[in-house]
């Protein structure tokens, strides 16, 4: 038996996340093929690689692909550079947490779709309607996680520096900012997962392309492959982006997430 928190290796990692896959779709097929679930409402995984395969070759998906991925990074780094400045002042300077963080605690149990509709209303149906979805969806979660992490900054660290003569500027440049920095970037790396939920509900009303159009579409034509297909598109993106994150904070920060 596995002892709580003992690590395991890299290649165990591998082979464990990869078992899991192959017995999903091992329980996905004998559902759909074995006759058990109707294929109308689920398709099997052969019907799905076919309409996907299809959906790529023959009908432009991978430009969809790539609208959504430009719609999740442009609303994404928009939320990050306004929310990450505010959430360290946030968790820096006490007054300031004291005048943003009700409105910010507010804000963050609004739920993002709530918001399409008005949002069409200001800024139609074009590409600023989607990035204000992922901006509002994103920017609040971010603020209000890195001022608890800028906020929890051992106390022994920011004593040392003003001992040396640092100034209150100095702190934060040269403290709280570097130390806390790979909390930022983990916080970034989660926060970019729901960003990917709320491009999809953006796309769902009121857009011509992208992978939650194509979703919608497929709906109305019970294609139910294609469907499948999208959403887990999606994952395989999102994942990718989860591995590309996590590598680029293991070699910026090897001190933390070594």
């Amino acid at each position: 038996m596995h002892r709580p928190l003992e690590p395991v290796s890299y290649s165990t990692r591998i082979v464990l996340g990869i078992s899991f896959f192959v017995l999903f779709f091992a329980a996905w097929s004998i559902a759909t093929l074995g006759g058990y679930v109707s294929r109308t409402f689920l398709a099997d995984p052969i019907t799905m690689l076919h309409d996907g395969w299809m959906l790529l070759t023959r009908f432009g998906f991978l430009s969809d692909i790539g609208i959504t991925v430009w719609r999740v990074v442009g609303g994404f780094v928009i939320a990050a550079a306004v929310a990450v400045p505010l959430g360290v002042l946030m968790g820096a300077y006490k007054p300031i947490e004291a005048f943003l963080e009700p409105f910010v605690s507010f804000a963050r149990y609004l739920p993002a779709s709530a918001f399409i509709p008005l949002l069409i209303l200001w800024a139609g149906i074009g590409e600023m309607q989607k990035l204000l979805v992922i901006f509002i969806g994103s920017v609040f979660q971010i603020i209000l996680m890195v001022a608890v992490a800028v906020g929890n900054t051992r106390r022994d660290l920011v004593e040392a520096a003003y001992t040396l003569g640092s100034s209150d500027r100095g702190i934060v440049n040269r403290v709280l900012i570097p130390a806390n920095a790979p909390d930022i970037a983990e916080i970034l790396r989660l926060v970019l997962g729901w960003a990917w939920t709320y491009v999809i509900v953006a796309e769902l009303i009121g857009s011509s392309a992208g992978i939650g159009h194509m979703i919608i579409d497929s709906q109305a034509l019970m294609a139910t492959g294609q469907m499948i297909f999208g959403i887990i598109v999606i994952g395989i993106i999102g994942l990718i982006s989860d591995f590309l994150f996590k590598a680029c904070n293991r070699k910026l920060f090897p001190w933390k997430l070594a």
